[in-house]
């Protein structure tokens, strides 16, 4: 005996994020899509590595919001029709892994760049770089107001909000660089920045990517504690072994499972499996799982597995 539970829970969260933060992912998409325009205009002219990184960072930024639309169009628009069971909620994960490779090339180049001018720094014109880097502040603050509530539900959108906040974080070290520049000359100050942004962005590549290999590796997520849900189930009324127990990610938001749970002889299946949905549900969370109940005396269905 097996069934689902709430099968299409995971569908209808996946749409309502869409619903509910698409209009602001459009307007934080225009808002990157300017700034980087205009630091990239300020830094030809201004011949500063500083802004120049600070707006391919932004570029990787547009590129990652960019990516969460489409992974969220795509969700809003999949079907569980043919072959694909799934739809294509996998895309969000493959769109963060996909920003991750883009943000270490980023910190790579910049940081390359930068330390060649280390040997000699060339002139920079310092006001139009405050000016520039004061317009990117103001745009990255607007969009993490946009984006702060979707960080917290989506890996793809908490990507996405990091991003724009290092983009924050790197634009003050523009002005402040360029503050220095304009009052003293020292035209390190705008290669130091660079490195500083280059440096910055890694870390945050990595974990983003991280979890998103997490999820395509299917490991189980890392605030479930497996062995406490194998004890949980093995505890119900009427289950004698638990065996095959599997937690995976699907997407953000959408934790699945499957178990078989052999019940003791002269229990009623459909008790058992009601309160192993239950705990599920409950006690983890899960709320699309398959539960496959096995009479006591039946061995031969789980021995001598192909893989």
């Amino acid at each position: 005996m097996g069934a689902g539970h709430d099968h299409g829970t995971g569908a209808a969260s996946a749409v309502s994020l869409g619903s509910k933060h698409r209009n602001r992912l459009w307007i934080a998409l225009g808002l990157s899509l300017t700034t980087m325009a205009v630091e990239a205009l300020t830094a030809w002219l201004t011949g500063s590595l500083a802004l120049l990184s600070d707006a391919a960072h932004v570029g990787t930024d547009a590129i990652g919001i960019g990516m969460a639309l489409a992974a969220i169009l795509a969700v809003r628009h999949a079907s569980a029709a043919s072959h694909r069971t799934y739809g294509f909620y996998r895309l969000e994960v493959l769109a963060a892994l996909a920003n991750t490779v883009l943000l270490f090339g980023v910190a790579v180049f910049v940081f390359v760049e930068a330390v060649k001018r280390f040997g000699d720094p060339p002139e920079v014109q310092s006001l139009p770089m405050i000016l520039a880097a004061t317009w990117a502040l103001a745009a990255n603050v607007s969009a993490l107001f946009l984006l702060r509530s979707g960080a917290k539900e989506s890996i793809n959108l908490r990507g996405a909000y990091f991003e724009v906040l290092g983009d924050a974080l790197s634009s003050i070290g523009v002005i402040v660089a360029a503050v220095i520049i304009q009052f003293t000359q020292w035209y390190y100050a705008d290669a130091i920045l660079a490195c500083a942004v280059a440096l910055f962005i890694l870390p945050r590549a990595y974990r983003l990517g991280r979890d998103a290999l997490r999820i395509l590796l299917e490991s189980a997520p890392t605030r479930m504690n497996i062995p406490a849900m194998e004890r949980e189930l093995k505890a119900l009324p009427g289950v004698r072994e638990v065996h095959d127990l599997h937690v995976w990610t699907l997407t953000s938001g959408m934790d699945a499972a499957t178990v078989h749970l052999v019940a003791q002889e002269d229990t009623e299946h459909s008790e058992v499996l009601k309160e192993a949905k239950s705990l599920l549900n409950d006690g983890f969370h899960i709320t699309h799982s398959t539960v496959q109940i096995e009479p006591d005396d039946d061995v031969s269905t789980c021995e001598n597995p192909n893989w």
